[in-house]
């Protein structure tokens, strides 16, 4: 009876993991609830107000500024495997690479290598020489590669998180963009500047 407990119960660990990391549950830091935030062990209710007040985060480092603090890097490393800021894969310094739980200085080299990365479709492949498939599906969850604000498409520009139809709309609408300027000026007129330099931190002028 013992033995198929302890059976019964490492195979629901191995499907917990498993879901992890195929990409499963990680919150957005300028987007998840305070709510959700104080659900999390290291996590109270006033530091997920901080949290929020803090908002938004340009950057993966900025994110590990406002934390540090209140948590040490062991115990913000364990929350980044619950809730984090992606890092641009083409521009992510080293410090923010390393940000990503269970990184290492050989896998952020890695990272690093093969820049610019043109899709997440080359760094799946590239990657992929170093990790199985579940582990890249994991480390995916945690960076992205800038988006052409003239040549993106509908589907593409719905990866940016927390986008919606109607935003795309808009982003779509004002093409083509000849300036940042242009881009911070039209979306400006939907979203507060929080909201239009969070948006800005994922697209690029093409």
């Amino acid at each position: 009876m013992i033995i198929r407990t302890f059976f019964v119960l490492a195979t629901l660990v191995a499907a917990g993991q498993a879901l992890a990391q195929a990409g499963a549950g990680l919150d957005d830091a300028n987007l998840v609830s305070a709510e959700s935030l104080s659900g999390h062990a290291l996590v109270d209710e006033q530091l997920a107000a901080t949290i929020v007040e803090a908002r938004p985060y340009l950057s993966a480092a900025e994110l590990d500024r406002a934390l540090s603090d209140a948590l040490s890097a062991d115990e913000r490393a364990e929350l980044y495997a619950a809730v984090f800021r992606q890092i641009n894969l083409n521009s992510a310094s080293r410090e923010e690479i390393m940000l990503i739980p269970g990184m290492s200085e050989r896998m952020a080299h890695e990272f690093e290598e093969y820049r610019p990365y043109t899709s997440l479709e080359q760094f799946r492949r590239e990657i992929g020489k170093y990790v199985d498939e579940d582990e890249v599906a994991r480390l995916e969850q945690y960076v992205f590669i800038p988006l052409g604000l003239n040549s993106a498409s509908e589907e593409d520009l719905m990866t940016i998180p927390g986008m919606t139809p109607k935003m795309v709309h808009e982003f779509e609408e004002y093409r083509p963009y000849t300036s940042i300027e242009q881009f911070r000026r039209e979306i400006g007129k939907y979203v507060d500047d929080d909201e239009v330099a969070r948006l800005e931190s994922y697209v690029t002028l093409d």
